[in-house]
């Protein structure tokens, strides 16, 4: 998922990413311990990054610098659908940055299963952290059993609500089954406020309920959909698909969302929320940042989405959080791949995964999450998590069509059965 994150964004912060240049510099071609030169060689690498992940971004590169302090690393960031064009456009061209940003799995167009096979990724196989990643994780790093991207953690996407706001309604403790959620949303309503902020416009967040949804629905009835539909067993129209947009369907007629979730974008969703207008959001644990500079942390808390009908049979989508990979064309390669050496200690995966409210990848000894991450990190230890569908989807046709399909649905412009074949078209694009 263009994860998954996912925060408010400045024009400026996407107008300098989009100008941004290519390969770094060096002043020498000679390689040392501080990742680019020998002696006092120095070393500029450039890097491309979401707008959402600056803060930890900010962290590493300080961090980096005291290993290496002939190692200058200028970063720039944008959100994440324009970091889709841009740097696509910078890939086609041949200037890429020493270091950009990679999304595991499959499923759009600057995944790593897109973007190795053709070249773009140096191999990192070699690395000494990737040993110590989980060994059902690793698949999703990269292509045909090699590693070609570095990711911190595991995002979880769950609700994200405002604590006054259920207090106003009566709700003493969040639902913990579909028919909960849906009592609780009345009593949001008739206490004046919404119940989810949803902002459509955005394409990204189109995806997010479906997420949620399907873990306790369509891959409860199969927990192999995702491979079923691989080997063609199975498809969006015959599966537990149909009943993720039925129940996101029932929720919009309902009037459980906002007015005009088409019209609302990921900013105004997460005001909505922040402001105590609405009840909640579902959003990827990785937009919390946000919502902490928006509103006191206090105010805000989290849970599961609970889109199953009995307690205790609850699924979450936790899928890998998007990272970081090594240009192929890239000047100073050596000196990119010691930094996404330096990224794979637990120490700095953890605090880069703190920032972002994701659990780490590789843990370091005596971990703790944060209070608003710890509802989820139970799901993810005790296996009851579905990676983001789109990371095992075989093309990246099929997220855009997602997120079209889904606007479409919610302008009239669609039914559920007009989405599940679009996306059936889509997803057997070779």
């Amino acid at each position: 998922m263009r994860s998954f994150a996912r925060r408010a964004v400045l024009a400026l912060a996407a107008a300098a990413a989009v100008a941004a240049c290519g390969s770094g510099t060096s002043s020498s071609s000679s390689t040392g311990s501080g990742g680019g030169g020998g002696g006092s060689a120095k070393t500029t690498l450039t890097l491309k990054a979401i707008t959402d992940n600056k803060p930890a971004w900010q962290q590493m590169i300080a961090d980096y610098k005291k290993a290496a302090p002939d190692v200058t690393i200028n970063a720039s960031y944008a959100p994440i659908d324009d970091l889709q064009t841009s740097l696509r456009a910078q890939l086609g061209g041949g200037n890429a940055p020493d270091l950009y940003v990679v999304w595991p799995g499959n499923g759009s167009a600057m995944s790593v299963k897109q973007l190795a096979p053709t070249g773009l990724l140096k191999d990192l196989s070699s690395q000494g952290w990737i040993s110590n990643v989980p060994a059902g994780q690793r698949p999703l790093l990269g292509v045909n059993g090699k590693t070609y991207m570095w990711s911190p953690g595991v995002t979880p996407i769950g609700a994200i609500y405002n604590k006054q706001v259920f207090q106003k309604a009566g709700i003493t403790s969040p639902p913990t089954t579909w028919n909960e959620l849906l009592a609780d949303l009345q009593k949001i309503k008739a206490s004046g406020k919404v119940p989810i902020a949803l902002g459509n416009q955005t394409p990204w967040i189109t995806q997010l309920i479906p997420y949620a949804i399907a873990p306790s629905t369509a891959f409860t009835q199969d927990p192999n959909l995702a491979q079923d539909m691989l080997d063609h067993k199975k498809t969006f129209s015959n599966s537990g698909w149909r009943e993720v947009f039925d129940r996101y369907l029932e929720l919009n007629q309902k009037g459980d969302f906002n007015p005009n979730p088409n019209g609302t974008t990921f900013e105004q969703q997460t005001s909505m929320v922040a402001n105590g207008k609405a009840g909640m959001a579902i959003q990827v644990t990785g937009v919390l940042p946000t919502y902490t500079q928006a509103t006191k942390a206090a105010n805000l808390g989290t849970f599961p989405f609970p889109a199953n009908d009995q307690a205790g049979g609850l699924k979450i989508p936790a899928g890998l959080s998007a990272g970081v990979g090594v240009s192929a064309n890239s000047k100073n390669a050596q000196a990119a791949e010691k930094f996404v050496e330096f990224l794979g200690r637990p120490e700095e995966m953890a605090k880069f995964a703190q920032s972002e409210y994701a659990v780490p990848l590789v843990q370091p000894s005596g971990y703790q999450p944060t209070p608003l991450l710890k509802p989820f990190v139970s799901y993810i230890k005790d296996n009851k998590s579905v990676p983001f569908m789109d990371q095992e989807w075989p093309n990246a046709q099929v997220q855009p069509a997602h997120f079209a399909g889904v606007q479409e649905l919610f302008a009239g412009k669609t039914t559920v059965d007009g989405l599940l074949q679009k996306l059936d078209q889509a997803y057997n694009q070779k």
